[in-house]
């Protein structure tokens, strides 16, 4: 359909039609308009998976690794197989429009969402975020490239105001987003927080450069609730505010237009870019030529998506590949790769090794299909001989988790799980269902919905003093075996969609309980307007003492083979919705990691985080292994690095500093409202190459099992590099040759050099390679104040060559006059 088509279809629509259009229909889904042909698109959060419209639990989906996890593979190919796979995802759920890839930068590690985000390196990040952006919609399924733009901290996040200099905000924190334009990119969010005194859905960036400079033809949609007002929103370059169907737009925006003060040409680009949108979705026209009738580039998704059901091998083997891609080997003192056949007893050490976190917490979170942990992993990749032993050692002291089908049972009919009830004021219940989790963020609501309430029978396998949580908001209660341990009005402290929503705090009790019996626990929740409906049922059994359980560990490991111990974040300490202060592992756990590795020399360390934490006993490991949030295959993928059946092919897409205090660049709170990007272009490596200090791991950092010598550069005067690197060890390996310019004397302030360019290659040992990458012009330029526009300083420029912004051996110079004009 042609843009005059569109136009034609939507001049058949009066005002009130075309406004209607502008605000979502429900939570997930745009308005239909029959008049034109027009169907609703659905909307679905993905970074790491396609939830779909519902949180059910009974509707699994495939799970990705972290968005940090793929930064990390630093291989655009692979990504790009990976957002074919979110399509295909999308395709079998209904969904029009995924609501990724994050593009906003690890600007500090405290960042409490970074595992959704790619990396501290705008270039890194653009690249990646372009090729998962490619491999999601050459499925015609619309990405999203969010949360435009310096949304890059939780704290305060619906209201902070981040002031930016022009220079870092388009040189830095724009850069990602420009990519995803020249990518393709349909659609674009805008966030919560404010840039330089305007909030993002009413801010000129939308307008300038997003529309006019870069020429994004796609929809601008709000984050979801994060439009407050009615004209101001409206005369900005937003398009589509979420969700719906009520909202500032809607009526109030007709009136608006009537009045004057949003004209109506601001209404007609809007609707524009919406068929736009759901032509290229598939979702506009007559029937037979919308998706649902399969046109040609869905006929071919939607195969894809029925091969799903078929062959789902196919799609564990490339989430399986994902995990080894993207784990990053610290260091290895010869205790990696693992040999089976040395391999008597090992011991795996820790309770992430068997309940890891597969996916970060927040409004992204799916219900995998399954789940492999490092213990099944493990179990699985030896021969019927060796021994494989699980300790779980001490308790990460966090918040007990809610119910799931393995836990308890349903007190009605007996069956794995949880009884959800739905009750009327007088207490009558108006619905009833068996559900397989405890954590039931949108129940039922029939007419008259008073009160949810939850319930199972769990087994007290341990005696003591057990911890019962109920999640949510207002009039709660808990009771166990009709004993009250919470009761009390709970009112909601903020409007944060994902704490009303998601993950509403948990109000405990505790109660002591016999060994070896049951209890009927039922948590009740009253409903309330702005509330949510969010309930949350959770249980935790009595704490073992952590010293006796670090001691039980380390003796496990003495005497096993070889040893791995698992340790991580907690959804506490790496969440959407807050932030970090401190980059320590939770608990007991850097004891627990001391006295294994003394213990058994032969001990790898993996660890399960979605960005940086301290190691302060990185010198003790015999390996360390970072293997992110690494989706449901994560113990399969981490089983095949472990023992050699793949090398780890990631590199640090973060820089990793030694503790906390380290930290160049640290700042999430804001005062008075306002959070000042004060190091301007300096973040990340180039902070810790400002400062002169050296960071435990430098951004790029990471080894395999082989070696490799950089023997040869050369730079043409076009920009195109070429590297000779040579494998010197004893097997076939992969190395990431990364490319930085640096401009030691220079009219304006630089950060002391700068990733431009980098490019992976494998050889067999011994063998040769090149690298050929060719550094776009972009990477010479800097934004000028002044006039408004890019430019080159003229003159020699430094290229490096090496493994990691810290090991950079080979260098050469390259005169900027000959890639184009100063100005260009």
């Amino acid at each position: 359909m042609t843009e005059e088509e569109r136009a034609r279809l939507a001049d058949k629509l009066d005002l009130r039609q075309k406004i209607r259009l502008l605000t979502g229909a429900t939570t997930w889904r745009t308005h239909a308009e029959p008049v034109i042909g027009l169907a609703p698109m659905t909307t679905s959060d993905g970074p790491a998976g396609i939830r779909g419209e519902a949180w059910d639990e009974r509707d699994t989906s495939l799970l990705l690794p972290s968005a940090s996890a793929l930064a990390a593979t630093w291989d655009e190919p692979l990504v790009e197989r990976l957002g074919a796979l979110l399509a295909a995802e999308a395709g079998r759920k209904g969904v029009d429009m995924v609501l990724a890839p994050t593009l906003n930068l690890h600007r500090t590690p405290l960042g409490g969402r970074h595992f959704e985000c790619f990396s501290e390196d705008p270039q890194l990040t653009a690249r990646t975020g372009a090729a998962l952006i490619r491999g999601i919609q050459k499925h015609g399924v619309a990405a999203t490239a969010k949360h435009y733009v310096a949304n890059d901290s939780e704290t305060d996040r619906l209201t902070v105001d981040v002031r930016i200099g022009e220079r870092a905000l388009r040189e830095v924190y724009l850069a990602p987003f420009e990519a995803a334009v020249q990518a393709g990119v349909w659609a674009v969010m805008a966030g919560y927080n404010g840039v330089n005194g305007a909030t993002m859905t009413e801010s000129p960036l939308l307008a300038e450069p997003l529309k006019g400079e870069w020429g994004f033809d796609g929809v601008v949609v709000s984050d979801w609730g994060a439009v407050r007002t009615t004209a101001p929103s409206a005369r900005a370059a937003l398009d589509l505010a979420m969700p719906g169907p009520d909202g500032p737009w809607a009526e109030a925006l007709f009136d608006a237009v009537q009045e004057g003060s949003v004209p109506v040409e601001a209404v007609d680009d809007k609707v524009r870019r919406l068929l736009r949108l759901a032509a290229r979705v598939g979702a506009l026209g007559e029937p037979a030529a919308r998706r649902r009738a399969e046109p040609s580039a869905h006929r071919a998704l939607l195969r894809q998506a029925a091969r799903r059901r078929a062959e789902p091998s196919a799609h564990r083997a490339l989430l399986r590949r994902a995990v080894a891609a993207g784990s990053v080997l610290l260091h290895n003192r010869g205790v990696l790769p693992f040999d089976r056949t040395e391999s008597g007893t090992v011991a795996v050490i820790g309770t992430h090794a068997a309940q890891p976190r597969t996916q970060g917490g927040g409004s992204a979170g799916v219900f995998p299909e399954r789940l492999v942990t490092v213990v099944d992993g493990i179990r699985d990749a030896l021969p019927a001989g060796p021994r494989v032993i699980h300790v779980p050692g001490p308790a990460l002291d966090a918040p007990p988790q809610p119910l799931e089908e393995a836990d308890c049972r349903n007190p009605r009919t007996g069956a794995p799980g949880v009884l959800l009830r739905v009750l009327a004021a007088d207490g009558r219940e108006l619905h009833a269902e068996h559900r397989l989790s405890a954590r039931q963020l949108e129940p039922p609501l029939p007419p008259g919905a008073h009160t949810v309430e939850i319930s199972a029978v769990l087994p007290t396998g341990t005696g003591g003093t057990w911890c019962f949580g109920v999640g949510g908001f207002g009039r709660m209660t808990l009771t166990v075996d009709d004993e009250v341990v919470v009761d009390g009005e709970f009112p909601p402290l903020t409007g944060d969609p994902a704490v009303l929503h998601v993950n509403p705090p948990r109000q405990y009790g505790r109660t002591t309980l016999p060994a070896g019996q049951e209890a009927l626990v039922v948590a009740r929740r009253e409903l309330a307007p702005g509330t949510g409906r969010a309930t949350l049922l959770t249980a935790a059994p009595p704490t073992p003492d952590p010293d006796a359980a670090i001691a039980a560990a380390a003796e496990a490991a003495r005497r096993a083979d070889a040893a791995v111990v698992v340790v991580g974040t907690t959804e506490t300490s790496e969440s959407e919705g807050l932030d970090r202060t401190t980059l320590a592992l939770p608990a007991r756990q850097d004891d627990l990691v001391r006295a294994v590795c003394a213990a058994n020399p032969r001990t790898a360390v993996v660890l399960n985080t979605g960005s940086p934490v301290e190691l302060p006993w990185r010198e003790e490991a015999g390996a360390i292994l970072l293997t992110w949030f690494p989706g449901q295959e994560g113990g399969a993928g981490i089983a095949d690095v472990l023992f050699g059946d793949v090398e780890p092919g990631g590199r640090l897409p973060t820089t990793w500093a030694a503790t906390t205090d380290d930290l160049p660049v640290s700042r999430t709170r804001p005062e008075n409202g306002t959070l000042d990007y004060t190091e301007g272009l300096h973040i990340g490596y180039r902070a810790w190459l400002r400062t002169g200090r050296r960071p435990a791991y430098w951004f790029g950092h990471g080894v395999g099992y082989t070696t490799w010598t950089y023997e040869d550069l050369t730079v043409r005067g076009d920009g195109q590099v070429t590297v000779r690197v040579r494998n010197t060890g004893h097997r076939r390996g992969r190395e990431v040759v990364q490319v930085y310019l640096s401009r030691p004397v220079s009219e304006v302030e630089r950060p002391i050099r700068w990733l431009a360019g980098y490019m992976s290659v494998e050889a067999d040992p011994g063998e040769a390679t090149t690298a050929e990458v060719r550094l776009p012009v972009r990477a010479f330029q800097h934004w000028c104040e002044t006039t408004g526009g890019w430019r080159i300083e003229p003159g020699e420029w430094q290229v490096l060559v090496g493994r990691s912004a810290g090991e950079l051996p080979l260098s050469a110079t390259v005169d900027a006059h000959l890639l184009g004009p100063a100005g260009s």
